[in-house]
Formats: C-alpha cells, structure tokens, sequence
C-alpha cells in the first residue's frame, strides 16, 4: 500500500531517509493537478533510478493566514471540501486498485496548522495524516511551548509532529532571529515539548519572488543538527534558494525540505506561455487548443519536472536499489 497509515510506518520512511543521508521532499498542493504532478515526478523519479517505494511527503494548509491552499482546491472556497478533495484524491491515484502511481509511498501532511483557525483539521482531520505541523509561531514562546507539548501528548501516538518556535519571515516581512542562544533556546523547545522535527528559521523567505535572493545559514544549521542530536530539521521558504544551495542541505541535517511557491509559480507561467502559443489555433476554435485541460496538462508536466529537478537536488538517488 502506498499512503503511510501509521507513525511506525512513517518512522520507519524517516529512518530509511536518515540512513542514506536523503532529504525528504515536502511538496505543498493547492489543486488536483498540482498533487498529481506530484506523484508523477516521484514515480518517473523512482524509475529512471530503480527506486522502490519512494517516499515523499504531499502537504496541504487549511487557515494558514498567508496562503490557504485547502480553499483553492474548490471554487466554493470550503476548507474541509478543499482538504477532503485532496486526501481522496491521493488516495485514488496511490492507493487504489486502479493507482496509477503505487511505487509512491505517500506521507500526507497537514502544514501550518493554527492551534485556534484549524482545530477541524488538527483534530479531526488527523485521520488523512501521517504528519502535522503545529504551527503556535504567533503566540507567547511559553503559550507557544506548552500548546505545542500538550498536542505532541495528545496526537504522537498517531502521527509525526513538527513544531516551530520562532516566527518565519514571509515574503521579508518578519525580521529574522539571530544570536548566539539560538541552538540552546531550539535544543529547550524540542524537549519540553516532545516534537520530532524543528522548522528553524535557518535565513530563508517564505513565498519567495525570486530564487537566490536569501541567505542559507548552513552554520546555523549545523549547529543545530550537532546539538540537537540528530537530524530532525525542517526547511521553510525553499524557494529562495539556488540549487546549489538546495543540494547541500541533507548534509546539513534538514530531513524535510517543504516546497511549493516557486513550483507553482514556474509551472503557471510555463502554462501561460504554452496557452499564448495556442492564440490562433484558439481563435479557430480548436476545441483542443481552447478546452482547459491543456493548460492543466501543461501545468503538470512542468511542475512534475521542477520537482524531478528537486527530488536530485535531495539526494534521492541514494535510495536506489
């Protein structure tokens, strides 16, 4: 079966992912066309590498006050519907009889989950997901901790948990943290609080608007890593950086590697251009220069091949047979 359907089993895709020095992929969706992009980069992936069972993480956002993916799945703009949508989906096109993708080993994950705007998710939504962000940033650091250790006790049993301490910057609107107690204050954080990955702020900009614009603190995470004991980091606003930058950050400690801004970004202009191309055959009349679904395919295929670029930045050729 290819959904994770237990944290043993997600931890056991962690370790495997440890073991051979892989940063996980955390590929973010806002539509169907997006998550299946997905999981066809994955499996063309796995098979130019003779890869099996290749794990990445599909991640969604419900009320994140920056970018609420779940309302873009629809028109309607329901968040349940938009987050249901998704799950059942994945599930169709990994998991089922008729999966066309069931080499993918999928690890859903629910991203930036406010303690208070997604409690449906964070609650009773956790039956679609094997990983949780709990995301307290905007709250007191001891409100912050304690909310994050009471949900790690109540929900760790069942899926993996990410927490974070610190406020990330979004498009450079957060100043950034710095100082000498950083890895101390981190090292406090992920023990009283029982998490089992760290969102650092580690210099990058979420919803970045070009790539190379920030500075990775590579020491910083180092530090972290050395302190922390193992590598449980988790990296935020991706898009900002090069790919040589992307490359080196499973030697660094970051298992898990979220990304989407850029991927969405690139894939709709690449469509545009393609949809431009199709102008005359358009104003013919061409039902498939006109019909919708080329724009959506053109849309995956682009997206599917920024995230194949991604998934070597990360090592996954590691995981070869």
């Amino acid at each position: 079966m290819s959904l994770s359907k237990s944290r043993e089993e997600s931890v056991e895709v962690i370790e495997r992912l440890r073991k051979h020095k892989v940063s996980m992929a955390i590929f973010c969706t806002a539509s169907h066309w997006n998550t299946e992009a997905i999981l066809k980069a994955a499996d063309d992936f796995a098979r130019d590498h003779g890869i099996k069972d290749i794990p990445v993480a599909i991640a969604i956002t419900c009320n994140y006050r920056h970018m609420s993916q779940a309302k873009r799945v629809t028109y309607s703009q329901s968040t349940q519907t938009g987050f249901l949508s998704i799950m059942d989906h994945i599930k169709r096109l990994c998991d089922d009889q008729y999966a066309p993708y069931k080499n993918v080993k999928v690890l859903t994950h629910l991203d930036h989950a406010d303690p208070e705007y997604d409690s449906w998710a964070l609650n009773e939504g956790i039956e679609y997901l094997s990983s949780v962000m709990f995301d307290a940033q905007r709250y007191p650091a001891a409100q912050n901790m304690e909310m994050t250790r009471e949900y790690v006790k109540k929900y760790s049993d069942r899926i993996l948990i990410e927490g974070i301490m610190d406020e990330l910057s979004v498009l450079g609107k957060i100043q950034q943290h710095s100082g000498d107690d950083y890895a101390p204050r981190a090292l406090e954080y992920v023990e009283k609080t029982g998490i089992d990955f760290l969102v650092a702020d580690l210099g990058t900009e979420q919803q970045s608007t070009g790539v190379g614009k920030s500075r990775f603190l590579k020491q910083r995470a180092l530090d972290l890593t050395k302190a922390l004991g193992r590598s449980m980091l988790v990296l935020h606003g991706t898009s900002c950086l090069d790919d040589a930058q992307i490359a080196d950050l499973p030697e660094c400690g970051i298992i898990r590697v979220n990304m989407w801004t850029r991927i969405a970004r690139e894939a709709g202009e690449y469509a545009a251009q393609r949809l431009m191309e199709r102008a005359d055959k358009i104003r013919q009349g061409d039902f498939e220069a006109v019909e919708s679904r080329a724009y959506v395919i053109d849309s995956i295929e682009k997206a599917s091949q920024i995230m194949y670029d991604a998934l070597g930045l990360l090592q996954y050729r590691r995981l070869a047979q």
